[in-house]
This record gives C-alpha cells, sequence and structure tokens, in this order.
C-alpha cells in the first residue's frame, strides 16, 4: 500500500505480508516508511494461519482508513 506523494515529499508506504515459520505457525511481517529509505519492520507470530490472516486484515483495513491505497495484492483471493 501507498499514500499519493504530498508537497513533495516521497509516498509513504506499508506492506504487509504473511510468512509460515519454521514451527507450523505464520508470521505477519509489517513493514512500513518513506519510499526509497530503508523501512521499520515489525513481526507478529500466530498459531493459527486464520488468525494470522485476520490480523493482515484488520492491519490493511487500518491503513485503508488512513490514506493509503492497495497497489499490489499478491496470492490466494487476490483481493484488496
Amino acid at each position: 500500500m501507498q499514500t499519493p506523494p504530498v508537497a513533495e515529499a516521497p509516498p509513504r508506504f506499508y506492506h504487509l505480508i504473511l510468512e509460515p515459520d519454521l514451527l507450523g505457525g505464520w508470521s505477519l511481517v509489517r513493514e512500513w516508511g518513506r519510499q526509497g529509505r530503508p523501512g521499520r519492520v515489525r513481526r507478529e507470530h500466530f498459531e493459527a494461519r486464520e488468525a494470522a490472516e485476520a490480523a493482515l486484515e484488520r492491519a490493511r483495513d487500518a491503513q485503508l482508513r488512513r490514506g493509503y491505497r492497495v497497489v499490489y495484492v499478491e496470492g490466494e483471493g487476490g483481493s484488496p
């Protein structure tokens, strides 16, 4: 997701990624910052994929309310 550029500042981005871990659980990886600069990263562990997907959807919806736009979707379903 990204926000439109404002007053010559580079657009901000917010990536949400689900990854399986080596112990059978799932990680929700969030990365955010300004394009062209290193972002900040946060990982959350979940035992079940359903819980990780629900957390991803809540994070996505929160960022959409803040003005971010979905610019790329990959994976099952593929809908924002």
